[in-house]
């Protein structure tokens, strides 16, 4: 009897390990399958053949729906083709099948700036830079507040910056954070939370004025 039974369990685990090395080589063979099509698509973008790369990233996606890179070469086509809501579709479908992509996130954030959802496109943009270490992230975002008029908000995002990369002894990083911290700190003047309480008089005034041109200027593409 006991002979029987081990020799039923033995049965079973094979069965058992048959069935995971099964899975396991056809995950394998989606991802390659997907891979290759992703490499289709970037090949076919570099043509300038922009449907047929979408056809490609989409089948990728069919094969192997967690496909990261296929998620965001599909939603930045769609950029590139001026169709941002499509690519806000595409960033959204992304997210939900892998919530921590976190490029699909700036992704949607740009499309969401396109279709003039400035603050879902600020949000976006926030939960982005705050977990990342992406300096162009930081002055996009930067230049999106500056669109909008809200330099509070703008000299607060520096602030963090500056205080991120002088934690790092980030040379470059601390020189260009803090040039922009002390030109803002003019621009925002009295509506600064940090230095409110000083009263603004002529020479200030005439400072932010000058520093706003300025800035303005550097902001501009």
């Amino acid at each position: 009897m006991r002979s029987r039974t081990r020799r039923v369990l033995g049965s079973f685990a094979r069965v058992v390990t048959f069935l995971v090395v099964a899975l396991v080589s056809v995950d394998a063979i989606a991802t390659s399958s997907a891979d290759e099509l992703v490499h289709q698509a970037q090949a076919h973008e570099l043509a300038r053949e922009p449907d047929v790369a979408a056809r490609r990233y989409m089948e990728a996606l069919s094969v192997d729906p967690s496909h990261a890179a296929a998620w965001l070469g599909l939603g930045a086509l769609r950029l590139k083709l001026d169709d941002a809501a499509e690519a806000e579709r595409v960033y959204n479908a992304a997210l939900r099948h892998l919530p921590s992509l976190a490029p699909a996130m700036a992704g949607r954030a740009r499309a969401r700036w396109r279709l003039g959802q400035h603050r879902a496109a600020e949000l976006d943009m926030e939960t982005y830079a705050a977990g990342s270490d992406d300096a162009d992230a930081v002055r996009e975002l930067s230049s999106w507040y500056a669109t909008d008029g809200r330099l509070p908000a703008q000299l607060a995002l520096w602030r963090r910056r500056l205080a991120s990369v002088a934690q790092r002894n980030d040379r470059n990083g601390v020189r260009e954070a803090r040039t922009i911290v002390l030109a803002l700190m003019v621009l925002v003047d009295g509506a600064d939370p940090v230095t409110r309480s000083i009263e603004p008089d002529a020479t200030r005034i005439a400072l932010a004025a000058i520093a706003r041109r300025c800035f303005a200027d550097r902001q501009s593409p």
